[in-house]
């Protein structure tokens, strides 16, 4: 299992997943800043998500929807406000409309991702800062939890088939 752990810290108003992957911190970042490898994993396996857009650049933009099973669209947005290859990046995380214009509903969620070297392989820690309490325990209760959780379960294969493809 790739997650090697969860934490919901309500005091801090934040959710912290840790995973670890057996390869190179320059490779783990290209599954961030690729959306097609991005797309591959992003959202739980029964909700593959697509990018429409994405500016990985400090400043840019991302906006993506994801597929339910019922054909249903779940549009989201990113404005990253921190990339610095090939460790750390740091990006506004929202909901947006059916013409993926922001909804302030859900408020806004901040994601701070972390990968470091571990034993030959990479630890990447994400943690999710909420607006407030109600917020994260809305955003818990709709699975957010186990959906990041799920998704990240799909790095390893991506990982893997790219592994194929180099030998080939």
């Amino acid at each position: 299992m790739t997650v090697i752990s969860s934490r919901k810290d309500t005091g801090a108003l934040s959710l912290t997943i840790v995973a670890e992957f057996t390869t190179s911190v320059e490779r783990l970042w290209q599954v961030w800043e690729d959306p097609r490898q991005l797309e591959r994993w992003w959202g739980p396996p029964t909700y593959p998500a697509t990018f429409d857009h994405h500016d990985f650049v400090t400043g840019g933009k991302a906006a993506y929807y994801m597929t339910g099973p019922d054909g249903s669209k779940s549009r989201g947005w990113w404005q990253f406000t921190a990339i610095n290859p090939p460790t750390h990046l740091e990006f506004d995380d929202g909901f947006a409309d059916e013409n993926g214009n922001p909804v302030d509903d859900m408020g806004i969620t901040h994601g701070v991702v972390t990968l470091e070297a571990v034993d030959g392989g990479t630890r990447m820690t994400t943690v999710s800062s909420f607006e407030s309490l109600d917020q994260l325990e809305k955003m818990v209760a709709m699975g957010m939890e186990e959906g990041i959780k799920q998704a990240m379960g799909q790095i390893d294969s991506i990982l893997e088939r790219s592994s194929v493809e180099a030998d080939l």
